[in-house]
């Protein structure tokens, strides 16, 4: 009987089938986007705006105060591509999907996998709530002290997330191990490490989340000020609104990317009253302040009135920073989210003439092309396999960082 040879189709579609097993980060988040995307050769351009929900200030009264629409969007753009390169002969193809798949497409789409989702977990220096629990263990009490953190943020129910760290979903599973029963779905959270869903949350654990390395103290004990005192990292200026700060003792002190701090004096509002909360409201480092540097870039933006009032107070003359964390010294990340937090899309490649073969293939979004071509010299049949995607932090307030050990 004659061999029957796999044809691109079915080649393109087995890594993409792989490759969606091993994205649990960036199958969770939203991917709307995609069919944006989805024309031949990503005509649409590579970059796409995406419209934030209006945001309106109530009346009191009956006099009316009409207001004007602002509308807030953010740039989602596709840029990256990444793809593995292979070797594999005619007589190869003619093993069946599994074999092939376990020899040859599991491997090569495992560290492609671990490459896509690493550059997406690096959205997590844009997310500015943090749960801290720095240098301690992780429990439950935490994870819940993170969702409270979402919901004090107006997360919308359902399609929420934490992805866990490999220390943090070992602690977590250990923590709640009182409440074994032999249910299938409790069963397997003992019997393999997944904690599944509970609190309102789809459990994940992921081995490519990184750890946060803060930069120095902001406030320096050992070193002495003009006046005698500790030289500080203190405001300067008042009334601060927008997306900087600008600082006063900034000799040598650094604030890295993704570090979070919040201002003395400077409190959180609730999203709609906008009636003071009593918590700082904290902030992300959006790039990095070097030692000397007069004004840390922050985000959010400081909003003092409007619809979009997001503090009590901006920073002013004379008020502390803090920092979380040790300076120099890593502590680990999970996160918890709503699929809206973050988006990632992948855009169609295009096809090339006068190859071997190519094919195209879409799987739950994941755009994949395949192209194979003959080397005459050197008798051999190079394959490779590439993803064109990009991603982007939408809605950070719908995320938080839970930061543990």
């Amino acid at each position: 009987m004659a061999n029957t040879l796999l044809t691109p189709t079915q080649v393109t579609r087995e890594p993409l089938r792989v490759l969606h097993q091993k994205l649990n980060f960036v199958g969770s988040i939203n991917r709307q986007y995609d069919e944006q995307y989805a024309k031949s050769g990503a005509k649409i351009g590579n970059s796409l705006q995406i419209r934030l929900p209006n945001q309106y200030v109530v009346r009191t009264g009956a006099i009316l105060n009409a207001q004007d629409t602002t509308e807030a969007k953010v740039t989602l753009q596709v840029a990256t591509q990444k793809g593995v390169d292979l070797n594999f002969t005619s007589s190869e193809l003619t093993l069946s999907l599994d074999d092939f798949s376990k020899r040859t497409l599991n491997p090569a789409m495992s560290v492609l996998a671990a490459a896509i989702e690493a550059d997406a977990l690096t959205m997590y220096k844009d997310v500015y709530n943090q749960m801290n629990n720095v240098a301690a263990t992780v429990t439950f009490a935490k994870v819940l002290a993170g969702r409270k953190i979402l919901v004090d943020n107006l997360t919308p129910n359902g399609n929420r997330s934490v992805t866990l760290n490999t220390q943090d979903n070992a602690d977590l599973v250990d923590a709640l191990k009182g409440l074994f029963q032999d249910s299938s779905a409790i069963a397997k959270q003992y019997r393999e490490g997944y904690v599944g869903r509970t609190g309102g949350f789809d459990f994940m654990e992921n081995t490519l989340l990184p750890k946060h390395t803060p930069g120095s103290e902001l406030a320096d004990t050992t070193a002495g000020s003009g006046s005698g005192g500790p030289s500080t990292i203190l405001v300067n200026g008042s009334s601060h609104t927008g997306a900087a700060v600008t600082i006063t003792n900034g000799s040598a002190k650094t604030l890295p990317t993704g570090d979070i701090i919040s201002f003395v004096g400077c409190n959180r509002v609730h999203p709609d009253s906008k009636v003071d909360t009593g918590s700082l409201k904290q902030f992300a480092v959006t790039a990095d302040v070097a030692s000397g540097g007069t004004s840390i870039p922050i985000s959010p933006s400081i909003v003092i009135s409007g619809a979009t009032q997001n503090v009590a107070a901006s920073p002013t003359t004379g008020q502390a920073i803090k920092k979380i964390g040790t300076a120099s010294t890593p502590y680990g990340l999970s996160l918890a989210y709503h699929e809206d937090a973050f988006t990632f899309a992948t855009a169609d490649l295009v096809m090339p003439k006068g190859v071997d073969f190519a094919a195209r293939e879409i799987f739950d979004g994941v755009s994949m092309r395949i192209v194979r071509q003959y080397d005459i010299n050197n008798d051999k049949f190079p394959c490779r396999l590439d993803v064109f995607y990009g991603y982007q932090t939408i809605r950070p307030q719908l995320a938080c960082r839970l930061a543990n050990n």
